[in-house]
Formats: C-alpha cells, sequence, structure tokens
C-alpha cells in the first residue's frame, strides 16, 4: 500500500510513540476494506509499539478502524482509507494517541480538556481536500484529550450513500451529535470557542486588557504577516488581529509564482508565514473579525479598533490587511442553495460530484483551471463567461479544448440558480447577444468569478473606491492620519500574494516613519 519512501518516513515517526497504539478494525469484504487491511499492516510492520486487531461485528462503520490504547475503547476513528491530503491527519493521530504530545497553545489544550459535556463529532472529507485536514487533526486532538469527546472521519468518496443522505455538497462538513455543526476550514481554537459558550466573553475580556500598541495590523493574510515582520523588527510593539492567519492564502491550492519558491501549496505558505511572524515578538490574536475602526480622536492620539466579541484594541498606527473573500453571483438561488450544490472550491468539493453535471461560472485563469480539474472527475463541464470570450492563458484554453466532456458558453449572464428546495438542479442564464433567456440542467455550481475586499465594516470612516477597495497613496496611507492600509483590500493593481506581501512591509515601514516623526504621547 505505501511505498518505500512513505514507510521511511513513518517510520522514523513512531519512533516517537511513547506508549503502545493499538489499531481496531471492522471491515467487510469490499475492495477499500482490503486497501485499508494491507495499509494497517504497513503501519503495524513500522513499529514494536503498534499492534492491529479485527472486530468485524462492531456496530460501526465498515471499513473504518480506531486508534486507540490497549485496554481502552476510546480514541481516533477514520472511516476510509485515510490517504491523500489526509494521510497526515492519520500520523499526527498516531502519535497523539501514542502520548507524543501537541503544539498548540497549554491553554488552549486546557480547555479542551475542560469542556463540560458530551460532543460526538463527525466530519466528512474527501483526499483531495487540502482545508479538510485542518478539521480533521483539531477534532482527533479533541478526542485524544478529552474521553468525553469522540471523532470520526469518514471519506465521502466511500460512503457515498451518507453523503446523498445527508445532503452533503461541500466538504469538509461536520456534524455534532448528529445535527450539522459547520462547514469548512475551521481550526481548534475556532471549534472550541463555538461549543465553550464563556469562552467569548473571556477573550474580549483578555483583549480589552491589552496595552496600546505601536502598530496594531488588522488581517493575517501576506500583507498582514509581512507587516507584522517589518515592524516587530524595527523593536516596536507589534500586534496581528486576524480572523484566521494565512488569510486566503488557506484556500489556495498550488502556488507557483512567489519568486524564489519554486512550488507550494496554501496552507503550507500559510504555516511559513506564521512561522516566520512568531519568530519575533509579536501578539497574535487570532479568530478576531474586526467590525469597526474609529480615528484617533487628537492628532497623535490613539485608533481604536472594535472587535466581533466586543473588545477594543488601541494602537497610535494600524495597518488593514484584511484582504478579499470570493465574489458571489447574487442572483435569485445562489444563498439558498450554497452548500447545497453552489461552491466555491473545485478541488475541495469536486469529488462530490463524481459523475454528475456542473457549471464554472467565469473564464478566467481559476476558472478554466477549476473546468480542467473537474473534466476528470464529473461527467460534463458547462463553463459560464460573461463576456465574448475566455480570459484565461492561452496554454489553459488549449488545454481546455482537448477535453471532450466540457462546454463553454460566451457572453452568458447567470440570471439564477435553480433547485427542488433542498438541492440545486439547474441555473438560467441570458444570451447577451440575443437576450434569449435559457436553462442548463445540472447538479452543480462552482463559482470562480473573482475577489472582493473585505472592507463593508470601514464604510464611512476610510475612503473607498467604488469597488469597495481601501484607498491608498504610494506608501500605503489611507486618509486617515495613523492609518495604512496593503494587500487585496487596497486599490493597488494586480492582486498577488507576492505583490500584497511587499505592501505590507511598505505600510509597516511608513507606519515606522509615521511614529517616528509624530508626537505620541506615551
Amino acid at each position: 500500500m505505501l511505498d518505500d519512501t512513505l514507510k521511511t518516513q513513518l517510520k522514523a515517526y513512531l519512533e516517537r510513540l511513547q506508549r503502545p497504539v493499538e489499531l481496531v478494525a471492522t471491515l467487510d469484504n469490499s475492495a477499500t476494506s482490503q486497501e485499508l487491511r494491507e495499509l494497517l499492516e504497513d503501519i503495524r510492520a513500522q513499529s514494536d509499539k503498534i499492534t492491529v486487531v479485527e472486530k468485524n461485528d462492531a456496530a460501526v462503520r465498515a471499513p473504518s478502524f480506531l486508534i486507540t490504547n490497549p485496554g481502552t475503547d476510546s480514541g481516533v476513528r477514520f472511516a476510509g482509507v485515510p490517504l491523500g491530503h489526509e494521510f497526515t491527519s492519520l500520523v499526527l493521530a498516531l502519535l497523539q494517541v501514542g502520548g507524543h504530545p501537541s503544539k498548540e497553545a497549554a491553554d488552549l489544550l486546557e480547555q479542551v480538556k475542560g469542556l463540560d459535556g458530551d460532543f460526538h463529532f463527525e466530519t466528512y472529507y474527501s483526499l483531495t481536500c487540502h482545508n479538510c485536514p485542518d478539521v480533521v487533526q483539531a477534532l482527533n486532538l479533541m478526542a485524544v484529550l478529552n474521553p468525553r469527546i469522540t471523532h470520526t472521519a469518514i471519506d465521502g468518496g466511500v460512503f457515498q450513500q451518507e453523503i446523498t443522505d445527508r445532503e452533503i455538497m461541500g466538504v469538509p462538513t461536520i456534524f455534532l451529535n448528529g445535527e450539522r455543526f459547520g462547514q469548512g476550514r475551521m481550526e481548534l481554537a475556532e471549534v472550541v470557542a463555538k461549543i465553550d459558550k464563556g469562552a467569548g466573553v473571556r477573550d474580549a475580556a483578555k483583549l480589552n486588557a491589552k496595552d496600546a500598541f505601536d502598530v496594531l495590523i488588522v488581517g493575517g493574510g501576506p500583507a498582514g504577516a509581512a507587516a507584522a515582520v517589518y515592524a516587530a523588527r524595527k523593536g516596536i510593539r507589534t500586534g496581528v488581529a486576524a480572523e484566521r492567519f494565512g488569510g486566503q492564502v488557506l484556500d489556495t491550492v498550488d502556488i507557483e509564482n512567489f519568486i524564489s519558491v519554486s512550488k507550494t501549496d496554501g496552507p503550507s505558505f500559510a504555516s511559513a508565514l506564521e512561522r516566520h511572524v512568531r519568530d519575533y515578538e509579536v501578539d497574535i490574536m487570532n479568530l478576531q473579525r474586526a467590525t469597526a475602526l474609529k480615528p484617533a480622536a487628537t492628532e497623535g492620539g490613539l485608533v481604536e479598533i472594535t472587535l466581533d466579541n466586543g473588545a477594543t484594541l488601541r494602537s497610535k498606527t494600524v495597518i488593514l490587511s484584511t484582504g478579499a473573500r470570493w465574489r458571489n453571483m447574487n442572483v435569485p438561488g445562489e444563498d439558498q442553495y450554497r452548500t447545497k450544490g453552489v461552491t466555491y472550491c473545485p478541488h475541495c468539493d469536486g469529488p462530490l460530484f463524481k459523475g454528475k453535471r456542473v457549471a464554472v461560472i467565469g473564464g478566467g485563469n481559476s476558472g478554466i483551471e477549476a473546468a480542467i480539474d473537474l473534466a476528470g472527475v464529473v461527467a460534463h463541464v458547462t463553463v459560464l463567461e460573461f463576456a465574448g470570450e475566455l480570459k484565461a492563458d492561452a496554454v489553459l484554453q488549449r488545454k481546455l479544448k482537448t477535453l471532450p466532456n466540457v462546454d463553454v458558453i460566451l457572453n452568458a449572464q447567470t440570471t439564477e440558480v435553480n433547485g427542488d428546495g433542498s438541492r440545486v438542479t439547474g441555473l438560467t442564464y441570458k444570451d447577451r447577444t440575443s437576450d434569449e433567456t435559457k436553462q442548463v440542467a445540472l447538479e452543480g455550481i462552482f463559482v470562480q468569478i473573482g475577489l472582493l475586499p473585505n472592507t463593508d465594516w470601514l464604510k464611512g470612516t476610510v475612503e473607498l473606491s467604488k469597488f469597495g477597495e481601501i484607498v491608498v497613496d504610494a506608501h500605503g496611507r489611507t486618509n486617515v492620519p495613523g492609518v495604512f492600509a496593503a494587500g487585496d483590500c487596497t486599490t493597488v493593481p494586480y492582486k498577488q500574494i507576492i505583490i500584497a506581501a511587499g505592501d505590507g512591509a511598505k505600510a509597516a515601514l511608513s507606519a515606522f516613519d509615521h511614529l517616528i516623526r509624530s508626537s505620541v504621547p506615551a
């Protein structure tokens, strides 16, 4: 099952096991069960601390296996064969059940251990989903730390009937005690905050008590991370308040245009950003969404940032690097059928539409890349482009033309998402050359029409362009004294990771220049 390279790497990791681990398999006669049996035997062969037993009469999903300690019946369960992106989740689960400590913050680990209640989680993932491992690993760790928490990670490609019965149209999808809990990427702290009802109040009190910063960066993407590093290197008090550190990069699969890095992926790049920032004395406040900015009352005074939990942070200067989000079609039915056929990540959700008909909205690079990827999984892809020609790079268009199960419709304005009340059944579009209304029958719609800046909360405070972007000058300054901005949320042309990082550095240098030139009270 595992190649020699993976076996060697796995053997090295398993040397860190501090106590015995038992893999309890429940198998049937399927080919997938045979694959799982081979995988478990490969794992067992890499460490004398691991044993494998079969309990095929257990009242659990088959094929599945429990990672536990001998003599106990709690632990982490995988339903399916966790390879692909989930192989890392499997290795981490083996190590944590085997006593290897987690690198999460100590106070967060204690919070998990102290959760009061019985929490039974189920997560549906796909092996091609780059967002799923974060969720699986977070819930696995919770199950290891707290005996009243269980977690089963389920490969949606193996348990297709469950996908249908539970009307799952996107991954990761999480159920808690049988009820839908969440969908999309979630970190450990985010999950804990959602089930620990008193966490928000405690967190707000801690944030309110913080001293004023010299530079407060709002947003933790490439621009925010670069700003944090450059500010901290000046020796000034630096803070980062981010809804999720890494930002939109976390939703990016392959990155091949960040100079000096031939190829990486979004989650790996985001992790590298955070590690670099943590090399310095930067106060990172994650899972914090800004809701309001209050300019300084007097020249040289403090700018205030209000957060979603009611807390207020104060700083001598502020750098806004809130990035952007997927642009919606803003047509009837889109909101109703979001996660029920309308989705925004072909890499994550594509496998859920195996053998089905889908549409890709948008003919730029993202749209055509999505169509190419989906064509290998789904029955048919229809690309709808508003303009009279595709905007994607020529190399992508040439590849698209070689695919027999892809159609392209130009001059197509999507006007409505159609459904039966529970899931997508098609879409309606207008032919812009004839004004004729037409319909396409399908089961999934992948929206790839660009990004919108995360600046709604700044309206009336900071000058915005007609597109909602923060207006900045060549130094990253806004129209509000002491407030700077960088990255995809600004008017800078060309929204690229490398450009955002450079603008973040520039904004930090500008903020530092502002500090040394201003008369700011101690």
